[in-house]
């Protein structure tokens, strides 16, 4: 089990999204990230690593680091994500986009 150190910005966010199409095929991208991470600037980012669904008769890898806060008109915020999968059954799917709203603390 990880042990993480409660931060004054802890949260989290989650998404549900699709993976581009390969090889005539998406998967689903269920994903819920670890905690918020200062940056320097003064904004934060999250790490997520998991696994697409398992479609198609096999699944995909992921491991990214989502972009900067995105402040929205209410106070919330979200991050974009761009990253692709692991290769596997001679392709990779790329996944983007933002991921669902948390309120800024």
């Amino acid at each position: 089990m990880v042990a993480y150190q409660q931060n004054p910005r802890g949260h989290n966010h989650g998404s549900l999204t699709h993976t581009s199409c390969a090889q005539a095929h998406v998967h689903q991208c269920l994903d819920i990230t670890g905690p918020a991470v200062p940056t320097p600037d003064g904004s934060h980012v999250h790490h997520s690593e998991s696994w697409v669904l398992y479609e198609h008769g096999h699944s995909h890898y992921y491991k990214s680091i989502s972009g900067p806060a995105l402040p929205l008109p209410n106070g919330w915020h979200v991050h974009d994500w761009n990253f692709y999968t692991t290769v596997d059954v001679g392709h990779r799917h790329h996944v983007s986009g933002p991921d669902m709203p948390a309120q800024e603390i």
